[in-house]
C-alpha cells in the first residue's frame, strides 16, 4: 500500500510539473522615428507573435507631454525600464537624443549577449550632437551592434507613390530559415547604401536580401562606383558584448510603412526575430497575416504621423 501511495504522488507531482507553463518569452519594441511610422509598424509585428506563439510583447513610444505618441520628440521614449526583463529589444529608432537615464536601458541591453532585431534607422538610432562623452553612440555604436552606421541612400523619388527598390533572395543563402517563404518583391524604400565604394559591412555581416535600387540620385551624379546601384538590405551577424554572451542579431534596412502591406516583408520580420530568439521557424515561415488592419500613414516629416494616439498595450 506505502508503495502504491508514493507511485501515485510521484506520478501526481511529475503530471503538475509537465502542466506547468514557463514563462512566455518578453519581446520589447522600441520605437521613435518622425519618418517612417514605427509607431504603426512595430505594433502590427508584435500582434502577430503575441498571437502565434504566446510572447509577451510591449512596444515604447516617444510621447509628448499629454501622453500621445509623438515622434517628433527626440528625446523621450517611455516604458524603456521594461529591457531589464526583456528576452528580446526590437529596436526602430532614428537620431534620438535621449536623456541617459533613458538611453542606459538601450545600451545595457545590447551589452547582455540577448538577442536584437534592427530596422532601417536603427543605423542611426541615436544623434548627440556636440557631445563628445555621446558621440560614439551616433556612428560607432550602431556600427558595431548592427553592422553600419548611417552613410547614404539612393534617394526618394515620392516618396510612397511607387517601389524604388527591388528585393530579391541572395541565391546562395536561399536555404536560410530566415528566408522560408520569403519570396523577392518590391519595396517602398528608396535603398541605403550599406556595403561597397569605401564602405563594408561590419564584423560576420553575413547579407540574405539585396536591393537593386529603381532610381538613383548618385546615378544622376556618376557616383554609382562609390554608392552601387546594388546593396544587401537584410542581415544576420551577433554581437558580444561586455557581459561575454554573444547574441544574435538580425536587421534589415527596409522599414518603409508601406513595405509592411507585403506578406513577404512581414515574414521577414518575423522569422529574423524568431531566428534571433533561438526559436523554431514554422515550415514556409511565419504566418505574415495581420493580426488586427494595418493602414499606416504614409513616410514623412512633420505631421504625417497619426494624431491623438495613446500607446497601444498588448
Amino acid at each position: 500500500m506505502r508503495t502504491l501511495l508514493m507511485t501515485l504522488l510521484l506520478n501526481a507531482c511529475a503530471a503538475g510539473a509537465a502542466g506547468q507553463s514557463e514563462d512566455p518569452l518578453r519581446i520589447v519594441f522600441v520605437t521613435g522615428d518622425e519618418e517612417y511610422r514605427s509607431e504603426e509598424s512595430m505594433p502590427m509585428l508584435a500582434g502577430i507573435l503575441q498571437r502565434d506563439y504566446g510572447f509577451d510583447v510591449s512596444v515604447c513610444y516617444a510621447l509628448n507631454e499629454e501622453g500621445y505618441i509623438d515622434p517628433n520628440v527626440l528625446d523621450n521614449i517611455a516604458g524603456l525600464r521594461q529591457l531589464e526583463e526583456a528576452d528580446m529589444m526590437v529596436l526602430f529608432t532614428r537620431f534620438r537624443a535621449l536623456p541617459d537615464s533613458q538611453a542606459q536601458y538601450i545600451l545595457d541591453f545590447a551589452e547582455s549577449g540577448k538577442p536584437m532585431a534592427g530596422f532601417r534607422t536603427a543605423t542611426h538610432a541615436f544623434l548627440y550632437k556636440e557631445d563628445r562623452e555621446r558621440e560614439h553612440l551616433n556612428n560607432e555604436w550602431p556600427t558595431r551592434v548592427f553592422g553600419q552606421q548611417w552613410i547614404t541612400h539612393h534617394g526618394h523619388f515620392d516618396d510612397g507613390a511607387l517601389p524604388l527598390t527591388r528585393v530579391e533572395v541572395i541565391d546562395s543563402m536561399m536555404a536560410h530559415p530566415i528566408l522560408q517563404g520569403v519570396n523577392d518583391f518590391d519595396a517602398y524604400s528608396w535603398l541605403y547604401h550599406v556595403h561597397g565604394g569605401d564602405h563594408r559591412l561590419y564584423g560576420d555581416s553575413a547579407p540574405l536580401l539585396a536591393g537593386t535600387a529603381l532610381q538613383s540620385n548618385h546615378a544622376n551624379n556618376d557616383r554609382l562606383d562609390r554608392f552601387p546601384i546594388r546593396n544587401p538590405v537584410a542581415w544576420t551577424k551577433t554581437y558580444t558584448g561586455t557581459s561575454g554572451r554573444t547574441a544574435r542579431v538580425f536587421f534589415t534596412t527596409l522599414g518603409h510603412p508601406y513595405d509592411f502591406k507585403d506578406a513577404s516583408m512581414r515574414r521577414l520580420a518575423l522569422n529574423g526575430i524568431l531566428w534571433a530568439l533561438g526559436h523554431e521557424i514554422p515550415e514556409g515561415g511565419a504566418n505574415a497575416d495581420t493580426a488586427a488592419p494595418y493602414e499606416p500613414n504614409n513616410s514623412g516629416f512633420g505631421d504625417r504621423f497619426k494624431p491623438n494616439m495613446r500607446p497601444i498595450t498588448f
